[in-house]
């Protein structure tokens, strides 16, 4: 354990944060690694326990299937291999892809890399919502050279079904654990065509009630929605008998009130659970200038950032360590999935689970106003 550290005055987390602002420059560059600082002396492969008979991925740490689709930057299929290895070697064994990330590409390299290890030993989700069909013309979307296909919206059961058909072929597995109904949600209405209230009408006669079938068939383990918004998680649960959420972009070192708040009671209420997305901000609490996809630095964030990171260091931790942390450790969460690009990152994430943070550490944060008084950590 590290020793307790002094109370940092403003003046000096000022003083800290010019000093470690250094430290994130050297991160600038995809694939680098903030390195781990702290005592390790910790267990995170186990998950809090399911409640009402609901299913929770029997593992606290995963990996998140953007980066290995091509997000933000390409990598090679031998890259991704060593990446996948390196996670599941390392502990991470909930792996969460999509038809989405890479337009197929996530999967196809997901299913290369787990279809050899025995089934049981990991946990895997994925989404429906889109379906692919093949063009000599992909269009033009976030993903770095990705697969050679298009996509439509289809939230209807047969829509569904042949999803989830289409990713057991990509993956080349013989079941998917839990299914996310994905993007359905008012950040997305651009690109869904229509308001999303729409789309969650189509979804809740069709995707919906499919869901619960295959559930009840024992087809999959359990189902939710995978959204960056909590507008539509919210109303599934009035509506629908979801047993998780795949919440992005909504609970993070950085800002969380409103999922403390309101979102995760709501969940908790109906004995769901969540699985925290995105919880190093799409790389902004792992040293990057990137904040969430689209990649626009809030004009707060990096202030905010400074004086975390300028704890961090009194305590002799990183900032990463401290966000996957954090995310992980609500009651109603069940499992964290940050991404990775390289080996060296899932490795690095898998460290940061086993490092044990001073108390002092937390209790500065809140006394100083940088998380909220009532959050829950480790």
């Amino acid at each position: 354990m590290l020793p307790r550290r002094r109370f940092l005055s403003q003046a000096a987390l000022g003083t800290a944060a010019i000093a470690a602002a250094p430290l994130f420059a050297q991160q600038a560059a995809p694939g680098s690694v903030l390195p781990t600082r702290g005592e390790p002396s910790r267990d995170p492969s186990g998950a809090p326990q399911a409640r009402g008979g609901r299913y929770r991925p029997p593992f606290r740490l995963g990996l998140g299937g953007v980066a290995i689709g091509n997000g933000f930057a390409p990598s090679t299929d031998a890259q991704s291999q060593e990446t996948l290895d390196a996670a599941f070697d390392t502990g991470a064994r909930y792996f969460d892809t999509s038809p989405w990330y890479g337009l197929g590409l996530s999967e196809r390299r997901f299913g290369h890399a787990l279809h050899a290890r025995e089934r049981d030993s990991y946990a895997l989700s994925t989404k429906v919502g889109r379906l692919l069909t093949a063009t000599d013309a992909p269009p033009e979307t976030m993903w770095q050279r990705p697969s050679p296909f298009d996509y439509r919206y289809d939230y209807s059961a047969a829509g569904t079904r042949r999803s989830i058909e289409d990713s057991l072929q990509r993956l080349g597995i013989e079941r998917i654990d839990i299914v996310f109904i994905h993007d359905l949600s008012p950040d997305n209405e651009d690109d869904l065509g229509k308001p999303w209230e729409e789309r969650f009408a189509e979804a809740a006669k069709g995707a919906m009630p499919e869901l619960t079938r295959m559930r009840e068939e024992g087809l999959i383990k359990a189902w939710g929605f995978g959204v960056n918004r909590p507008e539509p998680a919210l109303r599934a649960l009035q509506e629908a008998d979801p047993d998780i959420f795949l919440l992005a972009c909504q609970y993070s070192l950085l800002d969380h009130e409103q999922a403390l708040r309101d979102t995760f009671p709501k969940i908790a209420e109906r004995g769901a659970s969540v699985v925290v997305g995105s919880p190093l901000l799409a790389g902004y609490l792992a040293g990057r200038d990137r904040y969430l996809y689209d990649g626009t630095v809030p004009e707060w964030a990096p202030g905010k950032r400074a004086r975390v990171q300028a704890l961090a260091d009194a305590h002799g931790i990183d900032l990463r360590t401290a966000a996957l942390q954090f995310a992980a450790a609500p009651e109603v969460v069940s499992a964290v999935i940050p991404g990775a690009r390289t080996a060296e990152q899932a490795r690095a994430n898998a460290e940061s689970m086993r490092i044990a943070i001073p108390e002092a550490f937390w209790s500065e944060l809140k006394r100083e106003g940088l998380v909220a008084e009532d959050a829950p950590v480790p």
